[in-house]
């Protein structure tokens, strides 16, 4: 039996624990495709259709491979609330019996669109959860969407999970990590280097106290005020 079969065998098996009897018909079916694009994706590692197809079982040719999946990802009749968020919330469920950590970034999607997406780490692995798309090149986000997207994540992680949140520079606002916060969560955000900080009534630029220090080395500074930028490492 080759790795491929064995993967999409082991996956489906583990999802049908998710169905409350056996899957029939229809349902079946959908499990089958479901089990099956997931299996591509990890075989892959990747998300793009041509790559996935080529780790799936089956015999057709990659041209019709991609077809195939193409229209299986525009059915209509594949509804989310069915056949994706159960499975995420079973694995949210999982994972909050240890420490959860959440990470956000952006990137460029489809035809000048950007993505701003918040994805649970796991195994080295970064599955995507929620995310927010605009029209526009790649840059900072409106501190509005990163909001949502926390207090989105906050109402479905399981309640008094600890929750370790990572963030880029879209996540330096305070507001933001306020709502950080208010969710429990720990944070690591990053933030621009030219911003100035104040510590025991001391004020001074991160950039300049950067170039005093030798590569690889961490400082740690509490009680810090940010001046210019809001934003808390």
């Amino acid at each position: 039996m080759s790795a491929t079969l064995r993967r999409y065998r082991a996956i489906r098996q583990a999802w049908k624990q998710g169905y409350p009897g056996e899957p029939r018909s229809q349902m079946a079916r959908h499990l089958t495709a479901l089990a099956a694009f997931i299996s591509g994706m990890v075989g892959s590692k990747s998300s793009q259709l041509l790559s996935i197809t080529t780790h799936i079982p089956e015999r057709a040719t990659p041209e019709s491979r991609v077809k195939r999946w193409s229209r299986w990802v525009d059915n209509k009749g594949m509804l989310e609330e069915v056949s994706f968020l159960p499975y995420a919330d079973i694995l949210l469920s999982h994972l909050a019996l240890e420490t959860v950590g959440l990470g956000m970034d952006g990137s460029g999607v489809g035809r000048h669109c950007t993505a701003l997406m918040i994805h649970v780490i796991d195994k080295g692995r970064a599955l995507p959860l929620a995310w927010r798309v605009r029209q526009g090149a790649k840059g900072h986000f409106p501190e509005a969407l990163p909001i949502a997207l926390i207090a989105l994540m906050a109402g479905v992680i399981p309640e008094g999970t600890q929750v370790v949140f990572l963030g880029d520079g879209e996540c330096d606002g305070s507001k933001l990590q306020g709502t950080v916060e208010d969710a429990g969560w720990s944070y690591v955000c990053r933030t621009s280097d030219d911003a100035t900080a104040a510590s025991e009534g001391e004020r001074f630029r991160l950039d300049a106290m950067g170039s005093c220090i030798k590569a690889g080395t961490v400082v740690a500074l509490s009680e810090v005020l940010f001046i210019e930028v809001n934003a808390v490492i």
